[in-house]
């Protein structure tokens, strides 16, 4: 399974992006999926996640600025991040969790290689 993520770059404080991020391979199901975010000298954590089942959760942070929606027949999730803030600086990294074909009898997990988000005061 690859996850090929796109959309990151460089904003000034206010202004918006949206990442995408596509999952390709011997996929057979996905349940979660979601964006981390990983800032210098920080430990990785959870921004997003979207359940197939259509709950999602978000970290307090972000909460009332970024949105998480899926595409479920193409296997993309995206994150619509507005009003974004110097603190939102972090590489941005996709997450799934999916059963392939290949190993039908268990739920893996994969990560995308990330994407640069930088915000600009």
């Amino acid at each position: 399974v690859q996850l090929v993520e796109s959309g990151g770059g460089a904003v000034q404080a206010g202004g918006s992006l949206r990442l995408s991020c596509a999952a390709s391979g011997n996929i057979f199901r996905i349940n979660f999926m979601g964006w981390y975010r990983q800032a210098p000298g920080k430990q990785r954590e959870l921004v997003a996640a979207s359940a197939t089942g259509g709950s999602t959760t978000y970290t307090d942070s972000v909460k009332g600025r970024f949105t998480i929606s899926r595409d479920n027949a193409k296997n993309t999730v995206y994150l619509q991040m507005n009003s974004l803030k110097p603190e939102d600086t972090a590489v941005y990294f996709c997450n799934t969790r999916a059963i392939t074909f290949s190993d039908m009898s268990r739920w893996t997990e994969y990560w995308g290689q990330g994407t640069q988000v930088t915000v600009s005061s």
